[in-house]
């Protein structure tokens, strides 16, 4: 049954009537603020008002000495259940509540991890100790002990079941909870799983550096070579040329041939071939990157996708257009250099090198942010479920990453324990996190909420692409990976080829 917060902070919840009050004074909103310590933390509550999209929540805010902030949105009609959501990048705000989840009837927890900036800046960690313990994998069950008093005070009761969902860096605070706090959640979704950062962030640096050596650098043009050539190659591989390259797995290094596109000499010869210096850059993103130190101090290097000329690609995330320094693989590794490795902020980070000089900072950073631990059975044992996600497209974090985490963690705990607690999905064509030609949408929530409540386990699920609109553009199989949707409608039939309806999953 949905149980509402009465007056919060409450004196006597049983007289109130079933709606929600965040000030004791009965108004809509706070005519005082009203405070009260819960777990260590001063709270402040206003009432946000519904609009069409979001009902209303009393938004409950407050810090945890000496700087974690935290929301914690209390539904008008709570289901009794949490949902914890994470970050992004290097944290430094609270986002928004998540709408799915609100409107499902959750509470909805997040922070912004111990420290107050941008996303692309990791300053805290060269000066602040704490709060980079605090970013690596001490706020999630910090807020939690917060977030889980706040409701038995708001709603008289504990939550019945708690989630975390969280896409990159979120994705990585979801394997650290999966892997460090085994009891805190029933169930997890990691998607775009940011786990392996001090493989990313060497990965990011290596290719940022063949960028930036002469006659590498990739304009909007090149890319769209590259593309198209992949696209060319590869997009008919399951069953249908609609522009997404979905059987990934037979879009073989051969049968691309990226050296057909060699400009005569080497020399970069205009918009139709590549030089030798930007074959080094598709090299650089195509191998896998290694590091001296522990075996888990690499990144499995990424696909060609055919759609690396999407806006949200490679144009933002790798080349910048012909400037490396506005890319975001560079912002993320130049602040990771300076502040983690190098602990000098005036240093050139494409200079230092090698990248792996520093053993002791690598380790550092390592023992802080990586969640590369693949033997979870502590957190199946408890009953957990874990759902990763990734699109296959994501020009940020490497899908292939994923896979192979998946793999290793198959190996670690069992393929029976595996079948029956994981589930992983490889969305074609979609970017980092959203955004894409592909079907970028899909509620992992409700199908992680149906298996821990009802023991429904998931297997093929639905995505789908909107428009702006809230129109659904395309649909498309979620598959298990290794499968991927293969169409099976008819042949130059472009309204049936955007329906799920004529695509089976296939190996």
């Amino acid at each position: 049954m949905a149980r509402s917060p009465c007056c919060f902070p409450a004196p006597s919840c049983a007289t109130r009537k079933p709606s929600v009050r965040c000030g004791c004074d009965g108004s809509k909103g706070l005519q005082r603020p009203d405070r009260k310590t819960v777990a260590g933390a001063a709270l402040t509550a206003v009432m946000v008002a519904a609009t069409a999209s979001v009902p209303g929540y009393c938004k409950v805010a407050g810090t945890i000495s000496p700087a974690l902030n935290f929301q914690i949105s209390l539904p008008e009609a709570w289901n009794g259940k949490l949902y914890y959501q994470g970050g992004g990048g290097y944290n430094g705000a609270i986002s928004p509540p998540s709408t799915p989840a609100l409107s499902q009837g959750y509470a909805v927890a997040a922070s912004d991890s111990g420290h107050q900036d941008n996303a692309l800046s990791a300053n805290f960690a060269l000066t602040d100790t704490f709060a980079a313990q605090l970013f690596g994998s001490l706020s999630v069950p910090t807020v939690m002990s917060t977030a889980t008093e706040t409701l038995a005070t708001a709603y008289g009761t504990l939550p019945a079941k708690s989630y975390f969902e969280g896409c990159s860096n979120g994705g990585r605070e979801a394997l650290m909870a999966v892997q460090r706090s085994p009891n805190l959640f029933d169930g997890v979704i990691a998607r775009a799983p940011a786990y392996n950062w001090v493989g990313f962030m060497g990965a990011f640096n290596r290719n940022s550096s063949v960028l930036a050596a002469p006659g590498g650098a990739f304009t909007a043009a090149k890319t769209a070579l590259l593309s198209k050539h992949v696209r060319d190659a590869c997009d008919g591989l399951d069953g249908v040329a609609d522009g997404v390259v979905s059987n990934q797995a037979a879009c073989t290094p051969a049968l691309v041939n990226v050296a057909a596109l060699r400009c005569a000499g080497g020399t970069d010869a205009g918009d139709s071939c590549l030089s030798d210096a930007q074959l080094d850059v598709v090299a650089s993103w195509t191998t896998e990157a290694t590091f001296t130190g522990s075996a888990t101090f690499r990144n499995a290097g990424w696909n060609l996708t055919g759609n690396e000329d999407d806006p949200g690609a490679w144009r933002t995330w790798v080349s910048g257009d012909g400037n490396v320094t506005a890319a975001l693989q560079f912002l993320f590794q130049d602040t990771t250099v300076k502040n983690y490795l190098a602990r000098d902020r005036t240093v050139n980070s494409l200079a230092y090198t090698p990248w792996d000089q520093n053993q002791n900072a690598l380790y550092a950073m390592a023992a802080l942010n990586d969640a590369t631990n693949t033997d979870i059975r502590p957190f199946i044992n408890s009953g957990g479920k874990l759902i990763l996600w990734h699109g296959g497209n994501d020009s940020a974090l490497s899908a292939k990453s994923t896979v192979e985490y998946y793999g290793n963690m198959r190996g670690s705990v069992g393929a029976a324990a595996a079948d029956a607690s994981t589930r992983f999905y490889v969305a074609p064509g979609v970017n980092h996190c959203s955004g894409g030609p592909g079907a970028d949408s899909s509620d992992l929530l409700t199908a992680l909420d149906r298996w821990v409540t009802k023991s429904e386990a998931p297997s093929t699920l639905v995505a789908e692409k909107r428009d702006p609109d809230g129109t659904v553009a395309l649909s498309r199989p979620l598959c298990q990976y290794p499968q991927y949707p293969r169409y099976t409608g008819p042949a130059n039939d472009a309204a049936a080829s955007k329906s799920a309806a004529n695509y089976t999953c296939s190996s």
